[in-house]
């Protein structure tokens, strides 16, 4: 996402996204873990890159939490936080779990999922350029 400063100038601002992990990182295999969705790890690293963070944001808890952090830190993603806002926040069961973030990307949308593709597109405004897309595929323009 774009923004201007105050002089006029066009900055990207930092995104806060949480990400559901079964159904959205990989297929739903629960408890197990599934495969990784066409372009999961390739979008979620490039949206690393253009400076937003991302939260790791599932049901899963205890061993299975930990198993679906590892799988992503073994496919290049480390969390900005796990089913928390920002890294330091303890949940106690005092205050609501519900996270603050700008977007939520979950398979449990109206709609459902709508791949990692589009998903790039909508949280860029970017589209893939015609020559990639004619060339190496349609998703060519997320490895930049």
């Amino acid at each position: 996402m774009q923004a201007q400063n105050g002089s006029g100038m066009i900055v990207k601002e930092s995104l806060l996204i949480a990400i559901d992990f079964d159904g959205t990182i990989v297929d739903d295999g629960y408890p197990k873990i599934g495969s990784p969705k066409i372009f999961a790890f390739e979008t979620m690293k490039r949206l690393q890159q253009d400076g937003h963070r991302l939260i790791l944001w599932t049901y899963r808890s205890g061993r299975k939490l930990e198993e679906a952090v590892q799988f992503c830190a073994d496919n290049g993603i480390e969390f900005y936080a796990v089913n928390s806002s920002y890294p330091e926040e303890v949940f106690d069961g005092k205050v609501s779990r519900k996270i603050n973030a700008d977007y939520f990307i979950d398979d449990r949308n109206i709609g459902g999922f709508i791949g990692w593709g589009k998903v790039y597109q909508i949280l860029t405004n970017e589209s893939p350029d015609e020559k990639l897309t004619k060339k190496k595929g349609l998703f060519s323009f997320l490895k930049r």
